[in-house]
């Protein structure tokens, strides 16, 4: 299936990428537009202006792909729907210290190489995170 979101790739639609491929679609294939007009008809459009996968709601487009994919009961996955939240939005909703410091890798990443290389980079960054935050939640404190 193919997907579709904005070039320039930051934390918010790094994060969706991941998700995607993690939980919702193994074989994803990513498009990278510069107007939504331009959306391939056959892709399904995230982090796009007035598209359910979206900010709606107060949500940024990572919690309305949790949202959308029944993926919210997932604490894991919603602790790091936090995370993104807090990095991508400027609304202090979640308490999240790890967020300014995914906003930067993020940023740094997306200025080092084209978006395809940003998502490649940082599925396994938000892989640590995931496994990190997993951890976080068996041991009922930070990991070692």
């Amino acid at each position: 299936m193919r997907w579709a979101t904005r070039r320039g790739v930051h934390v918010d639609r790094a994060a969706c990428a991941w998700l995607i491929r993690r939980h919702v679609d193994p074989d994803a294939e990513f498009v990278f537009v510069d107007d939504p007009a331009d959306v391939p008809h056959d892709a399904t459009p995230f982090d796009l202006r007035g598209v359910e996968l979206g900010h709606r709601d107060g949500r940024c487009s990572f919690e309305s792909v949790l949202l959308r994919y029944g993926l919210d009961t997932d604490p894991v996955l919603s602790r790091i729907g936090e995370i993104v939240h807090a990095a991508d939005l400027d609304d202090d909703r979640f308490d999240a210290p790890e967020a300014p410091g995914l906003d930067v890798l993020l940023r740094g990443l997306s200025m080092t190489g084209d978006d395809e290389r940003t998502l490649a980079v940082s599925g396994p960054l938000l892989d640590g995170l995931a496994e990190y935050v997993r951890r976080s939640y068996l041991l009922g404190r930070e990991p070692a």
